[in-house]
């Protein structure tokens, strides 16, 4: 006689794996394009069960929004208040290189949580970034703890933006080291020091087309992209919604067109920048005052960017990570000229880092422009990537 199949048994922790199953797909697709129904399939459940234990997507965005956070709290508790900065340090590079795939739900929560659930998870951040500050006080007492300080968790958090694949001991090890140097650097000698250097103009409005990219771009910062719809975005450029049509197929092509413009214009801020500079350090500054300058006089459209390009099909994302990568690759060669202990891989975590170094101390300076704020994230930016 055969015997019947046992019922299945609800594991105890379904909540627990589906919010781990769903921030890797938020992360990687960001919130709208993520769906409930491939979440549910990647726990082995229905989307009518994963409804039992969430009310709807927000909820679920909401916990997993959390979950870094609530980690990273809980493993500062773990360090005692008098360890080194190289412990608190490494805590945090650890929770966070652990896990990465999820990270990049950070990209949208100033977007898609309403404003009480963002004000609970920036206090929890607040937190975290002034255990790391009081810390950085201690051991190296000159001004701007606090810019440091997130400086340095973002150099670390940029593990979550990308997916270069390199071992994970490896890669806390090298965070870690970045993040340290961070910390440790003089901001207020950075003037002196200072590169001036020069962005191509942005292109003059003198199209229909190119009045619209103007137009949309701050609409999708201030607003948020989902929240924009085309019929906003031709009211301001004076339009009937249906003639919007005449030069975009939607708002995501919008956005993809201002990228790619945006990208052009770095790209030619670069090679105008690195004209004549034959010396890899010499190099590596030039490029860091030319990114970060690029990045205060953009704020807004890499603010939109960061937040919304993983969520855009395919086709129209492809031609982006190209020019990213295009970008990286000219990093990565005077990187290694400048550190030849590095290989490929290790360069390219580096320069993300960088990256990360210039979107949180810039986030903190609130993107306000002025030489002392370029001169102190480039030469945050600098330390994150030399020894």
């Amino acid at each position: 006689m055969t015997a019947e199949p046992a019922a299945a048994v609800r594991p105890r922790n379904r909540r627990q794996l589906i919010v781990e199953a769903a921030g890797p797909v938020f992360s990687e697709r960001g919130y709208h394009a993520a769906s409930m129904e491939e979440i549910a399939a990647g726990v082995g459940i229905t989307a009518a069960a994963l409804y039992r234990h969430f009310p709807n997507k927000y909820a679920l965005f909401a916990e997993c929004a959390n979950v870094m956070a609530d980690r990273l709290v809980a493993a500062l508790g773990e360090v005692p208040e008098d360890a080194a900065l190289t412990d608190v340090l490494a805590a945090v590079t650890r929770v966070t290189v652990a896990h990465r795939a999820a990270g990049g739900v950070y990209r949208w929560e100033a977007r898609y949580l309403d404003h009480d659930d963002r004000r609970v998870l920036r206090g929890k951040f607040a937190h975290i970034v002034g255990r790391v500050a009081d810390v950085v006080r201690r051991e190296y007492p000159w001004p701007d703890e606090h810019l440091r300080a997130v400086a340095a968790l973002g150099a670390i958090g940029s593990i979550t933006m990308h997916h270069n694949a390199i071992a994970q001991r490896r890669v806390e090890t090298l965070l870690r080291a970045a993040a340290l140097r961070v910390v440790a650097t003089d901001t207020a000698a950075a003037l002196a020091d200072a590169r001036p250097v020069e962005l191509p103009a942005p292109p003059v409005v003198r199209t229909r087309r190119s009045e619209i990219l103007a137009a949309a771009v701050p609409l999708f910062e201030r607003d948020g992209f989902a929240a924009v719809t085309n019929g906003v975005i031709a009211e301001a450029v004076g339009l009937a919604p249906s003639g919007l049509y005449r030069y975009f197929p939607g708002k995501a092509d919008i956005l993809a067109a201002a990228c790619l413009q945006a990208a052009g214009l770095l790209a030619q801020a670069v090679e105008h920048n690195l004209r004549g500079v034959t010396d890899p350090r010499a190099a590596l500054s030039a490029l860091t005052a030319t990114y970060v300058a690029y990045s205060f006089e953009h704020s807004a459209l890499n603010s939109v960017a960061n937040a919304e390009v993983a969520g855009l099909p395919p086709g129209l994302r492809r031609p982006l990570v190209a020019a990213q990568r295009e970008h990286i690759a000219v990093w990565e060669q005077h990187l290694r000229q400048t550190r030849p202990d590095l290989d490929a891989r290790q360069a390219r975590v580096l320069v993300h880092a960088g990256f990360g170094v210039v979107v949180e101390a810039g986030r903190r300076l609130r993107w306000q422009d002025s030489p002392d704020h370029r001169a102190a994230v480039a030469a945050l930016f600098v330390s994150a990537l030399d020894r």
